[in-house]
């Protein structure tokens, strides 16, 4: 903050002809509108009484800063906010964020005033979006992350979002996890079914997704140059995201998530099969890729990324064309590391598999995993004792 200025004392006459002490002092600028600051107060008895008032003043700018003379609604500092904080995540991050913000928070706080905004207005936000928002919490710390840009500004002195309690829904989803899965019959029926079709790209692409875990981004990045067919590895080193503009290549979402991991020899025939199938389509198209190792593995019929939409809406066609149990893409991430569970593999040879970057990520999904098989355990019981 900038140095406060020496007040000015002057002695001056009032109109009913007394003596009285008036000071001036400047206080910096204004943090809103970056205008200068100055007090003018009179109407002292002396000049010590003037001394201690402006002394007063001048503690208090120091300790809490200058009141803005003007109102800061929760837009404006947002607008700034989103200047820096666009600077520092991925596209994908921002897409995101900018959907909590444009949906939730700004309808809610952008024409408050932000000075204004107390804990006990949060708390009945809070309140009411537990009620419609399957993750409340997220959304308010999004909004928190406003009102710490806010305090670091100093245009406020505290998050008011910081001192509320988060409801506890008692319609609480159970996660992405539960049953979101096939076991290893439910998984052999599924590509039974899909092997009916004449969709190779579909079982190119759901082969890799079941048969090592990676997440739907990360294959839809893939290129021919990522596989080594001699060694038999993919490596991991991308990942295809919705960005603000787009469609757009990043590097995953954590450093654990670069890896190289082993395939096995009857998904590398998939894949070159595919290989071939997808030169002769493109070649029709008139797109000659050749044996270009940069080539991506999936593209639409303009050889471009493809969306990653395109997956759902043939996971969904299968569904519900042979009443197939229903997950979703990323089902068949967890279903992988079902398998690798029921295989033997430790949490640890699954963790690096996967590409969590902590234990405890691998170990929510080991236990969903665990919990449906111990069901299956007793329902499989039961069935053999009625028989």
């Amino acid at each position: 903050m900038e140095e406060l200025t020496m007040a000015n004392f002057k002695q001056y006459t009032k109109t009913n002809g007394t003596k009285a002490w008036e000071y001036t002092l400047s206080l910096g600028f204004d943090p809103a509108s970056g205008k200068r600051v100055r007090s003018h107060k009179r109407g002292f008895q002396s000049k010590k009484e003037a001394q201690i008032a402006a002394g007063r003043e001048e503690s208090s700018v120091y300790d809490h800063g200058i009141k803005s003379g003007r109102k800061q609604s929760f837009q404006e500092v947002y607008d700034l906010f989103m200047v820096q904080y666009q600077k520092t995540v991925k596209s994908s991050t921002l897409r995101k964020a900018l959907g909590f913000y444009r949906n939730h928070i700004l309808p809610t706080f952008g024409k408050k005033d932000i000075k204004k905004v107390t804990p006990l207005q949060c708390q009945h936000v809070i309140n009411d979006w537990s009620k419609s928002i399957q993750d409340p919490k997220k959304v308010m710390n999004y909004a928190s992350k406003v009102f710490q840009y806010a305090m670091r500004m100093e245009l406020i002195q505290r998050d008011p979002t910081k001192l509320i309690t988060i409801p506890e829904r008692k319609d609480k989803p159970t996660g992405d996890i539960d049953g979101n899965f096939y076991d290893k019959d439910e998984l052999n029926l599924f590509f039974q079914c899909l092997n009916k079709e004449r969709n190779e790209k579909a079982k190119t692409l759901f082969r890799i997704l079941a048969y090592t875990g990676m997440r739907k981004g990360e294959c839809l990045a893939l290129k021919y140059s990522d596989i080594d067919f001699t060694a038999g590895t993919i490596s991991i080193t991308r990942t295809l995201s919705n960005g603000v503009d787009g469609l757009m290549l990043e590097t995953p979402k954590t450093r654990a998530s670069i890896r190289t991991i082993d395939i096995d020899p009857e998904t590398l025939n998939v894949i070159t099969r595919w290989r071939f199938t997808q030169k002769k389509a493109m070649l029709m198209l008139g797109f000659n890729i050749g044996n270009d190792p940069d080539q991506f593995i999936f593209t639409n019929n303009k050889n471009k990324l493809l969306t990653p939409s395109r997956t759902t809406i043939w996971l969904d066609q299968i569904i519900n064309k042979y009443g197939l149990k229903r997950i979703t893409t990323h089902g068949f991430r967890h279903t992988h590391a079902s398998m690798l569970f029921e295989a033997g593999a430790s949490i640890k040879q699954v963790q690096q598999r996967l590409g969590h970057a902590d234990a405890q990520t691998t170990l929510n999904v080991y236990t969903h995993v665990s919990k449906h098989a111990k069901k299956d355990t007793i329902n499989k019981f039961v069935k053999y004792m009625e028989s």
